[in-house]
């Protein structure tokens, strides 16, 4: 009645090359996990990133470095160690396959009580080979306010960063190893108590759609011969809270984003307006998602047990884990 996968696979490739393939995928799908654990007592894990092959890098904001977790694997194992090349706490993590890097927001936040070993002082911009781990550049945020928060890479091929203590968004040119402010507007002024921008992603149609974290803002930002034009404040379906990563989702007619709140969105924007539908509820201080096929995979960062006063005593729930949603059928 019951038969082993080597069987299974044996008896699919007597009945053909396509019953074969779509069998193999079948027990991919059903042997893959819904539930990724994270190493340690202390991971509070922020963004997440993902490349075609189903790896996910985890950016770690109170241990620094990153964490990896290969394909079908039921734990993450750490990658780049905490402080390489002087880095600090990680938030924003982005793979870049086109240039094999690894982009990564780098933040000394131990004026939050946050120590991660590290030389640096402020934020930067790093890149690390996306295949070794080895360094491959790093370029300070200029300004006296800056914590750079998350990635985009643009269809210019510049990678793009937000500043969540300044109005602004930053550019690295390809060959570059300096940030330029490519935009500083008020409308992304951060609030005096709060964050400003947090997550960005470029659309198909090549334009830009940034959130802000306190305010729970959404943004599109026409891009013009690769500058910044017109700013526009996009309409929401309902109110959003918290607001913090975007990806585009890999068809391209959508982003996931993330609510501090406890969910994971699909975001659907026609025109001024964005179309919020909840994929699911009940995350425990989310911080980052990334699409790998049909799922999503969402970190519970439960950041509030590390930053709030008003939780001291208090600790989060072990282990820290990236969750699974299914997109098919949403």
């Amino acid at each position: 009645m019951f038969q082993t996968r080597s069987a299974m696979k044996s008896h699919a490739r007597r009945m053909g090359p396509a019953l074969a393939l779509t069998l193999s995928w079948s027990i991919a799908a059903v042997a893959a996990p819904s539930v990724v654990t994270l190493p340690g007592d202390h991971a509070y894990p922020e963004s997440l990133t993902s490349t075609a092959d189903g790896t996910v890098y985890v950016g770690g904001f109170a241990t620094g470095g990153v964490l990896r977790v290969r394909p079908g694997a039921g734990q993450a194992e750490p990658w780049i160690k905490p402080g390489a090349d002087g880095s600090g706490s990680t938030l924003g993590v982005l793979a870049d396959e086109a240039s094999n890097t690894l982009w990564v927001c780098s933040n000394n936040l131990s004026a939050m009580g946050v120590q991660v070993a590290s030389s640096d002082q402020g934020s930067a911009l790093k890149g690390f080979d996306l295949k070794t781990g080895e360094r491959k550049i790093s370029a300070r945020l200029p300004g006296a306010r800056t914590l750079c928060n998350d990635i985009a890479v643009g269809p210019d091929k510049s990678v793009y960063a937000t500043n969540s203590l300044a109005p602004q968004i930053l550019r690295l040119r390809p060959g570059s190893s300096e940030l330029e402010v490519w935009t500083d507007d008020p409308a992304f002024e951060p609030p005096k108590s709060g964050a400003g921008l947090d997550g960005l992603a470029f659309g198909s149609d090549g334009n830009l759609f940034v959130d802000t974290f306190t305010k729970g803002e959404l943004f599109h930002v026409e891009v013009k011969d690769g500058k910044a034009g017109k700013i526009i404040k996009l309409q929401s379906s309902r109110p959003t809270t918290l607001t913090d990563a975007i990806r585009p989702t890999q068809d391209g007619h959508a982003f996931l984003m993330i609510e501090g709140d406890g969910k994971v969105d699909r975001v659907t924007i026609a025109g001024d307006r964005a179309s919020i539908d909840t994929l699911k509820d009940g995350f425990s201080g989310p911080t980052g998602v990334t699409q790998v096929a049909e799922t999503a995979w969402v970190s519970e960062g439960q950041l509030p047990y590390l930053l709030d006063p008003t939780r001291k005593g208090q600790g989060p729930k072990l282990p820290f884990k990236l969750y699974a949603v299914g997109l098919s059928g949403n």
